[in-house]
């Protein structure tokens, strides 16, 4: 039997926020303030949870909770299925959280990409740093 190796990319996006952990922690993690930056969804930072985050668009993706390392990293499945292979991404979100003097580093990376999913992977970098800034922006406002 011959095993296939297939490589993926991944999209990687930092910035730097002048927040608490505590902040972008509950920013990240509750459900509520999720659906302000992200996405609308029925998130919980439980690993093995599985919940549905629901873009604008009308899509929905069929998530699953990886890691969650509180104040510091969490890691879930991305799947948004879809009849073109090109948009059918299956791939695993981490964000990782790192002190800085000014506050924190947010790290995403999104992984998995197949070679041709080219927009499905250019759409995901520019759709993280809107988010991100989304969050940044969101955190700001919490006590």
């Amino acid at each position: 039997m011959i095993e296939m190796l297939t490589d993926t990319r991944t999209v990687t996006v930092e910035r730097e926020m002048a927040h608490t952990p505590e902040k972008l922690w509950r920013a990240l993690t509750q459900p509520h303030l999720i659906a302000e930056w992200l996405m609308k969804n029925d998130f919980a930072p439980v690993v093995g949870h599985r919940f549905k985050l629901r873009g604008e668009w009308g899509g929905v993706l069929d998530c699953e909770v990886l890691v969650v390392e509180e104040g510091k990293r969490l890691a879930y499945t991305w799947n948004h299925a879809h009849e073109d292979i090109t948009y059918n991404v299956k791939s695993v979100v981490t964000l990782t959280l790192t002190p800085t003097a000014k506050g924190m580093h947010l790290r995403v990376e999104q992984a998995g990409f197949l070679p041709e999913q080219k927009q499905a992977f250019h759409g995901a970098r520019h759709g993280w740093e809107g988010f991100l800034g989304k969050l940044d922006a969101l955190a700001a406002t919490l006590d």
